[in-house]
């Protein structure tokens, strides 16, 4: 006669698992949001990848061994600590340069007889040699970062002191157009223009008669 726990473990072991059902360990994520992160992940598409890439050296790698390490290097990274970034761009400079060196090599073996095969190894070991300068100036900015210095440019004549928003230079110049125009709302005139007339009354005399024949015999 079976007993009520075995009954129960073979329920739950025929029951299938849900989609939705939550995995241990992720709390309010279901198997599909679970499925969709491991996918979309960086850090996994670049381990499958730098897996493959490895294959020829290190033969087959453990996916979840490599996962790790990938994890550990980008959690060290995200914590600030890039140490190993610059040995791996140290270690590059130092591969760069030794390309550099072998390419050269071959480009003077065959300068002298075959020169589209000099040219073409000269050129490779150029570009060697400029990818690894720009890796030990990558590897410097990293050790050595810039500092930017910001500064104001200082548009006003003498010093100002901002008082409420305001710079004091432009209330003192706000205060001797009031004394100069004697009301503060009036409005200074200008040199150029003909005077105002609205607190003098002006007397217009009327202009005679002119003789347009007089003027036209003087």
């Amino acid at each position: 006669m079976m007993s009520m726990s075995d009954s129960k473990s073979r329920s739950k072991a025929a029951r299938p698992m849900s989609d939705k059902a939550k995995l241990p360990g992720k709390k309010g994520k279901n198997r599909d949001q679970m499925l969709a992160e491991l996918g979309l992940s960086s850090v996994v598409a670049n381990t499958a990848t730098a897996c493959m890439f490895a294959k020829g050296r290190a033969g087959e790698l453990d996916f979840i061994e490599s996962l790790k390490v990938m994890l550990k290097n980008a959690r060290e990274a995200q914590a600030g600590d890039l140490s190993g970034q610059e040995a791996t761009l140290a270690a590059q400079a130092a591969t760069l340069d030794t390309m550099f060196n072998e390419l050269a090599r071959r480009a003077v073996m065959n300068i002298g007889e075959y020169l589209p095969a000099a040219e073409v190894y000269l050129r490779l070991a150029l570009k060697a040699q400029s990818q690894c300068r720009a890796t030990i100036e990558t590897l410097a900015v990293i050790k050595n970062p810039p500092v930017v210095y910001a500064r104001q440019a200082n548009i006003a004549n003498g010093p100002q002191q901002i008082n409420n928003g305001i710079p004091t230079r432009t209330r003192e110049i706000e205060n001797e157009q009031t004394k100069l125009s004697g009301n503060g709302n009036e409005l200074l005139p200008h040199a150029g223009a003909p005077g105002l007339t609205g607190r003098v009354n002006q007397k217009v005399e009327t202009v005679g008669t002119l003789d347009r024949a007089t003027i036209s015999r003087g």
